[in-house]
């Protein structure tokens, strides 16, 4: 079975032309890295800065067998989830199934790579949610392992958790990042290269930047959610089965100590370390930097604007690594005066 297929458009621009590729990744047991972000691993696509990416991915829900025992239809389940689970290796990392990873040709050490997420679909009409024994924020009052199943309904995007509640889907991807500059890291912990990020601003229309360690950068894409709570608190979002599109961009003259952010309403820092209030330094400092170099205000300035107009928000605290992300609203630049 091939592990792309390829197909490419030609944008005209004016008197000259771009060629500007356009990719499908599928979800098979050759095109998936399951629970590391690995410098050494073969990149399944390798792509140019300018290229896009349709990326199909797995939920974190199990295999097929565990996904029947909790009351999902064995239609319902997606095909290739089977061959994947079949050939699953022993040592697992992380847990997280991540399709990858791309390359991309120009991405060097030093560089950022521009991550636009163009489009996020759900594949499927239901999600999960668990805890675990030993796992999330609070094990010693729940010492064991519960699941369930979240019914989607894609047209009014809900889903039921429970006779009288409904919760609105906002699709994102909990994992995207690229590769360490050596070796593999676990897909669990986000760090510097961005990873679980777990950030539920991340939806369709909105942009990563992430700094590149590794040539060709090596992004992998996977953990869907169909929706989640700031926190995580339990371990698990509305985990589900997501195919994103994503634009690839390499910047030569940006770097970046830790991921940002962009949405149509926000820039965002963002900050990881085992201890909250080491992850929330990060991302303050992170937020006031980007105040200095992007907006021109000095130190003393983008400090006491970080502490009136940005708002300083917990992504996660469960996975390893907690996650601190600050958002600084777009609407408060209205000029010069």
């Amino acid at each position: 079975m091939p592990r792309v297929s390829l197909t490419f458009c030609l944008l005209i621009a004016g008197a000259g032309s771009l060629h500007a590729g356009e990719y499908t990744l599928l979800a098979t047991p050759q095109s998936v890295e399951w629970g590391y972000y690995d410098s050494a691993v073969k990149p399944v696509l390798t792509v140019h800065s300018g290229d896009t990416v349709r990326i199909q991915t797995l939920s974190t829900c199990g295999s097929p067998e565990d996904l029947i025992k909790l009351g999902v239809r064995p239609e319902q389940i997606p095909p290739y989830t089977d061959s994947i689970y079949k050939e699953m290796p022993k040592d697992t990392g992380g847990g997280h199934i991540l399709t990858g990873p791309v390359a991309i040709a120009e991405a060097e050490p030093g560089d950022v790579l521009e991550v636009q997420i163009l489009k996020v679909d759900m594949d499927v009409d239901f999600a999960c949610n668990g805890f675990f024994l030993g796992d999330g924020f609070l094990p010693m009052e729940y010492p064991y392992t519960h699941s369930k199943i979240i019914p989607l309904d894609r047209k009014r995007m809900i889903g039921r958790f429970a006779p009288g509640i409904e919760l609105p889907l906002k699709p994102f991807f909990g994992s995207m990042g690229v590769a360490p500059s050596d070796g593999k890291v676990d897909s669990a912990p986000p760090f510097a290269h961005a990873g679980n990020l777990d950030n539920k601003e991340l939806v369709a229309g909105t942009t990563l930047y992430i700094p590149v360690a590794a040539q060709g950068a090596l992004f992998e894409a996977g953990d869907g959610h169909a929706g989640q709570g700031n926190g995580e608190v339990d371990i698990e979002a509305l985990e589900t089965y997501l195919t994103g599109t994503f634009r690839f961009i390499v910047h030569k003259d940006r770097h970046l100590l830790w991921p940002r952010a962009e949405t149509p309403e926000y820039y965002i820092s963002m900050g990881f370390s085992k201890d909250l209030k080491e992850a929330t330094e990060h991302a303050v400092r992170d937020m006031i930097d980007f105040l200095v170099t992007e907006k021109h205000l000095s130190r003393d300035d983008a400090y006491m604007l970080t502490s009136v107009a940005v708002d300083v928000d917990i992504t996660q605290l469960v996975d390893g690594n907690v996650g601190v992300h600050a958002l600084l609203p777009k609407r408060i630049f209205t000029g010069s005066p």
